[in-house]
Protein backbone atom coordinates (compact mmCIF):
# COMPACT_ATOMS: atom_id res chain seq x y z
CA UNK A 1 0.00 0.00 0.00
CA UNK A 2 1.33 3.51 -1.30
CA UNK A 3 1.68 6.32 1.24
CA UNK A 4 -1.01 8.35 -0.91
CA UNK A 5 -3.34 5.44 -0.40
CA UNK A 6 -2.46 5.13 3.28
CA UNK A 7 -2.82 8.94 3.47
CA UNK A 8 -5.56 8.84 2.18
CA UNK A 9 -7.27 6.46 4.50
CA UNK A 10 -6.58 8.00 7.30
CA UNK A 11 -8.16 11.16 6.23
CA UNK A 12 -11.04 9.43 5.44
CA UNK A 13 -11.40 7.81 8.93
CA UNK A 14 -10.97 11.76 10.09
CA UNK A 15 -13.83 13.04 7.61
CA UNK A 16 -16.13 10.21 9.06
CA UNK A 17 -15.45 11.01 12.60
CA UNK A 18 -15.82 14.50 12.35
CA UNK A 19 -19.32 13.46 10.43
CA UNK A 20 -19.97 11.04 13.19
CA UNK A 21 -20.33 13.90 15.58
CA UNK A 22 -21.65 16.86 13.55
CA UNK A 23 -24.66 14.01 13.28
CA UNK A 24 -25.03 13.93 17.22
CA UNK A 25 -25.35 17.38 17.18
CA UNK A 26 -28.13 18.13 14.19
CA UNK A 27 -29.83 15.19 15.80
CA UNK A 28 -29.72 17.02 19.31
CA UNK A 29 -30.74 20.30 18.82
CA UNK A 30 -33.37 18.72 15.92
CA UNK A 31 -34.77 16.65 18.71
CA UNK A 32 -34.68 19.81 21.28
CA UNK A 33 -36.38 22.52 19.19
CA UNK A 34 -39.35 19.71 18.24
CA UNK A 35 -39.57 18.70 22.07
CA UNK A 36 -39.86 22.50 22.87
CA UNK A 37 -42.21 22.82 20.32
CA UNK A 38 -44.86 20.19 21.05
CA UNK A 39 -44.66 21.42 25.05
CA UNK A 40 -44.78 24.84 23.80
CA UNK A 41 -47.80 24.48 21.50
CA UNK A 42 -49.38 22.29 24.25
CA UNK A 43 -48.93 24.86 27.02
CA UNK A 44 -50.08 27.54 24.85
CA UNK A 45 -53.20 25.02 24.23
CA UNK A 46 -54.02 24.17 28.02
CA UNK A 47 -53.36 28.37 28.72
CA UNK A 48 -56.09 29.44 25.87
CA UNK A 49 -58.35 26.58 27.34
CA UNK A 50 -58.41 26.92 31.04
CA UNK A 51 -57.63 30.74 31.21
CA UNK A 52 -58.83 31.87 28.06
CA UNK A 53 -56.12 33.38 26.77
CA UNK A 54 -52.46 32.15 25.68
CA UNK A 55 -49.41 33.62 26.33
CA UNK A 56 -48.29 36.26 23.93
CA UNK A 57 -44.94 35.59 23.00
CA UNK A 58 -45.39 31.36 22.52
CA UNK A 59 -47.02 31.67 18.80
CA UNK A 60 -43.97 34.27 17.37
CA UNK A 61 -41.52 31.93 19.04
CA UNK A 62 -43.14 28.64 17.66
CA UNK A 63 -43.09 30.16 13.64
CA UNK A 64 -39.21 31.06 14.37
CA UNK A 65 -38.95 27.59 15.81
CA UNK A 66 -40.77 26.42 12.15
CA UNK A 67 -37.96 28.31 10.42
CA UNK A 68 -35.15 26.34 12.46
CA UNK A 69 -36.65 23.38 11.87
CA UNK A 70 -36.96 23.47 8.15
CA UNK A 71 -34.12 24.95 7.91
CA UNK A 72 -32.39 21.69 10.17
CA UNK A 73 -34.49 19.65 8.40
CA UNK A 74 -33.07 20.80 5.03
CA UNK A 75 -29.65 20.29 6.12
CA UNK A 76 -30.63 16.52 7.46
CA UNK A 77 -31.78 15.93 3.87
CA UNK A 78 -28.23 16.80 2.79
CA UNK A 79 -26.76 14.54 4.92
CA UNK A 80 -28.61 11.49 3.82
CA UNK A 81 -28.80 13.07 0.15
CA UNK A 82 -32.38 12.80 0.47
CA UNK A 83 -32.81 15.82 -0.63
CA UNK A 84 -34.88 17.18 -3.66
CA UNK A 85 -32.47 16.17 -7.11
CA UNK A 86 -33.41 15.71 -10.59
CA UNK A 87 -30.95 12.79 -11.15
CA UNK A 88 -32.69 11.32 -14.09
CA UNK A 89 -29.18 10.35 -16.13
CA UNK A 90 -27.80 9.42 -13.24
CA UNK A 91 -30.26 6.54 -12.15
CA UNK A 92 -29.26 4.77 -15.46
CA UNK A 93 -26.02 5.68 -16.31
CA UNK A 94 -22.81 3.81 -15.51
CA UNK A 95 -20.90 4.12 -12.06
CA UNK A 96 -18.20 5.99 -13.12
CA UNK A 97 -20.03 8.53 -14.91
CA UNK A 98 -22.38 8.43 -11.96
CA UNK A 99 -20.11 9.47 -9.78
CA UNK A 100 -18.45 12.54 -12.18
CA UNK A 101 -22.15 13.46 -11.72
CA UNK A 102 -22.39 13.55 -8.00
CA UNK A 103 -18.84 16.08 -8.42
CA UNK A 104 -20.35 18.27 -10.58
CA UNK A 105 -24.08 18.39 -9.07
CA UNK A 106 -22.62 18.23 -5.64
CA UNK A 107 -19.90 20.95 -6.17
CA UNK A 108 -22.68 23.02 -7.85
CA UNK A 109 -25.12 23.02 -5.15
CA UNK A 110 -21.73 23.78 -2.58
CA UNK A 111 -21.75 26.98 -4.84
CA UNK A 112 -25.12 27.70 -4.77
CA UNK A 113 -25.62 27.31 -0.61
CA UNK A 114 -22.47 29.40 -0.27
CA UNK A 115 -24.07 32.71 -1.97
CA UNK A 116 -26.96 32.13 -0.61
CA UNK A 117 -25.24 31.64 2.99
CA UNK A 118 -23.31 35.25 1.88
CA UNK A 119 -25.99 37.12 1.29
CA UNK A 120 -27.94 36.17 4.04
CA UNK A 121 -25.45 36.39 6.67
CA UNK A 122 -25.47 40.27 4.94
CA UNK A 123 -29.52 39.89 5.64
CA UNK A 124 -28.81 39.33 9.51
CA UNK A 125 -26.23 41.87 9.83
CA UNK A 126 -28.43 44.41 8.28
CA UNK A 127 -31.31 43.21 10.73
CA UNK A 128 -29.35 43.49 13.91
CA UNK A 129 -28.01 47.14 12.49
CA UNK A 130 -31.54 48.49 12.02
CA UNK A 131 -32.31 47.15 15.36
CA UNK A 132 -35.93 44.74 13.70
CA UNK A 133 -37.53 43.12 16.47
CA UNK A 134 -39.04 39.38 16.68
CA UNK A 135 -41.46 39.40 19.48
CA UNK A 136 -41.64 40.71 22.74
CA UNK A 137 -38.66 43.14 22.32
CA UNK A 138 -36.30 40.34 21.55
CA UNK A 139 -33.47 41.25 18.28
CA UNK A 140 -34.61 39.26 15.07
CA UNK A 141 -31.23 38.97 14.22
CA UNK A 142 -30.56 35.65 16.89
CA UNK A 143 -33.38 33.65 15.60
CA UNK A 144 -32.22 34.97 11.81
CA UNK A 145 -29.11 33.58 12.06
CA UNK A 146 -30.21 29.77 11.44
CA UNK A 147 -30.18 30.76 7.89
CA UNK A 148 -26.47 31.66 6.68
CA UNK A 149 -25.20 29.02 9.38
CA UNK A 150 -27.71 26.16 7.79
CA UNK A 151 -26.74 26.91 4.33
CA UNK A 152 -23.29 27.30 5.40
CA UNK A 153 -23.02 23.99 6.37
CA UNK A 154 -25.02 22.67 3.99
CA UNK A 155 -22.72 24.36 1.45
CA UNK A 156 -19.65 22.59 2.96
CA UNK A 157 -21.65 19.50 3.37
CA UNK A 158 -22.09 19.07 -0.20
CA UNK A 159 -18.14 19.99 -0.93
CA UNK A 160 -17.52 16.97 1.11
CA UNK A 161 -19.44 14.71 -0.86
CA UNK A 162 -17.73 16.37 -4.23
CA UNK A 163 -14.26 15.86 -2.51
CA UNK A 164 -15.55 12.23 -1.54
CA UNK A 165 -17.13 10.99 -4.92
CA UNK A 166 -13.95 12.97 -6.49
CA UNK A 167 -11.65 10.19 -4.47
CA UNK A 168 -13.68 7.66 -5.11
CA UNK A 169 -13.15 7.98 -8.74
CA UNK A 170 -9.61 8.42 -8.69
CA UNK A 171 -8.90 5.71 -5.99
CA UNK A 172 -8.68 2.74 -8.07
CA UNK A 173 -5.80 4.45 -10.12
CA UNK A 174 -3.91 5.89 -6.94
CA UNK A 175 -1.58 3.11 -7.60
CA UNK A 176 -0.78 3.71 -11.63
CA UNK A 177 -0.34 7.00 -10.54
CA UNK A 178 2.01 6.88 -7.98
CA UNK A 179 3.92 3.60 -8.16
CA UNK A 180 6.01 2.39 -4.97
CA UNK A 181 9.64 3.13 -5.03
CA UNK A 182 11.85 0.06 -4.26
CA UNK A 183 13.74 0.08 -1.75
CA UNK A 184 17.66 -0.12 -2.74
Amino acid sequence: MSSISTSLGIAEKRLRLITKYLRLVEDGILVSILLAMILLAGFDILARTLFGGGVAWIAPLLKVMVLWVGLLGALLATRTREHIAIDIVARVAPLTLRQILLVITSLFSAVVCLIIAWYSQQFVHFSKEFGDIAFARLPAWPFQSIIPICFLLMGLRFLMQSVIAGLLIFKPMLPSLFPRRKSQ
